[in-house]
């Protein structure tokens, strides 16, 4: 498979946001926002267990929703600050679907949707 017939996707997120960046035509073309995914707000839990339960839950609810983006990925560029791009990373390896999706992580402040498309561009040139 040549390296323009991957299919190759950045996604910039925190535990609250996300956006997913793609190639126009699935594995040819520009790189473009396809989407931004964010976590819905958390009502006030009773117990602390409730409230890590809770965030776990939208955490995950997140993945699903960003992976709903990145249908036959080969090659993916998760940045962002924290942790969360590692927990998705973690999360793809363990769905079947995305298990062989190789995967790149790296650490950056919040940046413009042009910003996003660059940098993403950058990391498959």
């Amino acid at each position: 498979m040549s390296e323009k017939n991957k299919k190759q996707f950045g996604v910039w997120m925190d535990s609250e946001h996300a956006s997913i960046v793609g190639r126009e035509n699935v594995d040819t073309g520009d790189f473009v926002i396809l989407a931004h995914e964010k976590v819905d707000p958390q009502v006030r839990n009773s117990s602390e267990n409730a409230a890590n339960n809770a965030e776990r839950d939208s955490l995950h609810k997140l993945f699903k929703n960003i992976a709903a983006h990145m249908q036959n990925v080969d090659e993916l560029h998760v940045t962002g600050p924290g942790v969360a791009q590692e927990q998705f990373v973690k999360y793809l390896h363990e769905t079947p679907q995305y298990k062989n999706v190789e995967a790149k992580e790296s650490t950056a402040s919040k940046m413009s949707d042009e910003s996003l498309i660059e940098y993403v561009t950058a990391q498959f040139n």
